[in-house]
């Protein structure tokens, strides 16, 4: 089963480089209309998906890396 037009949507979204504060949120709220809170819930759920690392390798592993960094660090 492959991943659906929003779970792409998110890993796109995480590809892109944000010019400054507040850009990434209202990309996230104007493109997806979804909230910051529902965004990065749904983001972490698709770190742990085999669809989504299949889909996009590069960037699940990067995101992957950088959610464990925050763990060993609390």
């Amino acid at each position: 089963m492959e991943l659906g037009t929003r779970e792409k949507a998110i890993l796109a979204l995480e590809r892109r480089a944000f010019p400054g504060p507040g850009a990434k949120e209202r990309a996230i709220r104007e493109e997806l209309d979804l909230s910051p809170v529902r965004y990065y819930q749904l983001l972490n759920a698709l770190l742990d998906d085999g669809r989504a690392l299949a889909h996009d390798p590069v960037t699940v592993n990067r995101l992957r890396r950088i959610r464990e960094t925050r763990r060993a660090e609390r």
